[in-house]
């Protein structure tokens, strides 16, 4: 499963689904690495954060609303240390590693799918 743009550009050809309560609970914590996407399905919309504990190498995040359009993006998310809360509602977080938001040039507003 790839993480596509609405124009057709690939941001990830490898997608994880975190999508029960569990899944969502360790999320990246305790791999050593990821080259991939972890799409996190909240289930509903919610202003939850996203927190680094546990996750040992630094990540971007994107949040999506329910049509799943970014609302928001955090770059860089530092090790151990970060957090992100996003400045609107959503309904889906994803955790990719640092420096694909730029690499992919994604901004607000583009609509993803997987």
């Amino acid at each position: 499963m790839s993480l596509i743009t609405g124009d057709g550009r690939v941001v990830s050809a490898d997608v994880e689904l975190a999508d029960s309560f569990l899944s969502r609970a360790v999320g990246l914590m305790f791999r050593r690495s990821f080259s991939g996407a972890l799409v996190f399905d909240m289930g509903r919309e919610t202003y939850d954060g996203i927190h680094m504990l546990f996750v040992f190498f630094p990540i971007d995040v994107v949040f999506l609303d329910p049509d799943k359009q970014i609302v928001d993006m955090k770059l860089n998310l530092r090790p151990w240390i970060g957090t992100a809360f996003p400045k609107s509602r959503f309904r889906y977080a994803i955790e990719l590693p640092a420096g694909t938001i730029e690499k992919a040039q994604l901004i607000i507003g583009d609509k993803l799918s997987w």
